[in-house]
């Protein structure tokens, strides 16, 4: 599904990378959690939640970082029950802020997110790849 996701948001997919950062990431729950998202007994989608820390965000945060449901199961709700899902594990974890990324022309997407409470600023999300020597 993580191919399928970065196919849908039109991310580089390299499966050796990404095989590695998710067994990473697996290893140690202080990174943050991945849970299956399931309709009865088939699995239509996932959830990452990373856990982080910002002195602008009141101390420990958390970024939705990928949410994928599948195309079929779209508009049915599930996507704003995971979203339910990652404020619970926020406020078990005594996490005040959760922050998501999302492309500027997903808008069902951008719709149910902020229907949800999330807000934009005025801010682009900026990265630089650090090379390894």
């Amino acid at each position: 599904m993580m191919r399928q996701f970065y196919e849908f948001d039109h991310i580089p997919f390299d499966p050796d990378a990404a095989s590695g950062a998710l067994e990473q990431f697996l290893d140690n729950s202080f990174f943050g959690g991945a849970w299956k998202i399931c309709d009865e007994s088939a699995t239509v989608g996932y959830i990452v939640i990373t856990f982080g820390y910002s002195l602008e965000f009141r101390g420990r945060d958390a970024f939705i970082d990928e949410l994928y449901i599948q195309d079929g199961y779209r508009g049915k709700g599930i996507g704003k029950q995971a979203i339910k899902f990652a404020e619970e594990v926020c406020r078990s974890a005594s996490i005040e802020a959760l922050h998501l990324e999302v492309t500027r022309d997903n808008l069902n997407a951008l719709a149910v997110y902020r229907i949800a409470g999330f807000i934009d600023h005025d801010r682009y999300l900026m990265t630089r790849w650090i090379p390894k020597v």
